[in-house]
């Protein structure tokens, strides 16, 4: 089975060398394009046997699967463009959380699929977020949730928590990585520890973090608890953090919520003028 991928920008990539690493699919077996052809021939460098398509129409014509790594507002021109060539036999899946495959269903004859993954998935590992469309068959339902286990942990979830589990998974990464870059940065300004040092021991401290989670041996509750020694330092530490974060977590879900409905508003708009 060959499978597509239309869009090599960070995603599209990440799950380009991710796929091929992990040997879930073989580089012959991969084509890719982009807008800018440019974008895709270093891929190919680096991995050698994928081929790249000069134009969207090709990737449809020789792959029954087929990834959609686009923007949001540039998936409803793609597709439309693409139907001519498209069939019942071929599977498009959406990257894009705005993008549901019930949306896809109403623009073109395929089974259809969102998979929302994370920069996470580069490492063979995180969680990917999976949700199919009505008309999409047994088989390449299995097909998508295989391939992803190869790279993640796939976790099928309910269209109405899409925003919130995608802040979590393909956009917590980045919160957390802003964050952390905050802890070091405090800790360079207010002490003589020096930034290359101070980031060394945030990366081994996530590191280590993220392994006694995924190994069992704590939750995340339990984690704290168990490092957090009443009337100690990390105590004192905490307290701040409970003053000052304040409600800071609670508004950065609304103002992601309230882009989300943007562009779903703007999306339907788009899907809307097809009937």
């Amino acid at each position: 089975m060959n499978v597509g991928f239309i869009g090599t920008g960070n995603m599209g990539r990440i799950l380009i060398e991710a796929f091929a690493e992990s040997g879930a699919i073989k580089p012959p077996s991969i084509l890719i394009t982009n807008r800018t052809l440019e974008k895709a021939y270093p891929i190919q460098s680096a991995i050698p046997g994928i081929k790249v398509a000069e134009s969207s129409e090709e990737i449809v014509k020789a792959c029954s699967l087929i990834f959609l790594c686009v923007k949001p507002l540039d998936l409803y021109p793609l597709v439309t463009q693409l139907e001519p060539h498209l069939t019942e036999n071929h599977c498009l899946v959406s990257i894009t959380s705005p993008v549901s495959a019930s949306l896809l269903e109403t623009i073109s004859p395929c089974q259809t699929a969102r998979v929302i993954p994370s920069i996470t998935n580069r490492a063979l590992s995180g969680v990917s977020l999976v949700t199919f469309g009505a008309a999409c068959s047994d088989e390449w339902r299995n097909t998508i949730i295989t391939l992803f286990e190869s790279i993640s942990e796939p976790v099928l979830i309910e269209e109405t928590v899409t925003r919130a589990a995608s802040d979590i998974v393909s956009c917590g990464p980045a919160f957390f990585s802003y964050l952390i870059q905050r802890f070091t940065d405090a800790a360079v300004k207010e002490t003589d520890i020096s930034k290359e040092m101070a980031e060394q021991l945030a990366s081994g401290m996530i590191t280590g973090m993220g392994k006694l989670i995924e190994t069992g041996h704590y939750t995340l509750p339990a984690l704290q608890k168990k490092v957090c020694v009443k009337g100690g330092v990390t105590g004192e530490g905490i307290n701040i953090l409970e003053k000052e974060l304040g409600d800071v977590f609670e508004h950065l879900f609304q103002k992601t919520h309230e882009k989300f409905d943007e562009d779903l508003s703007l999306i339907g708009d788009q899907f809307r003028s097809h009937h």
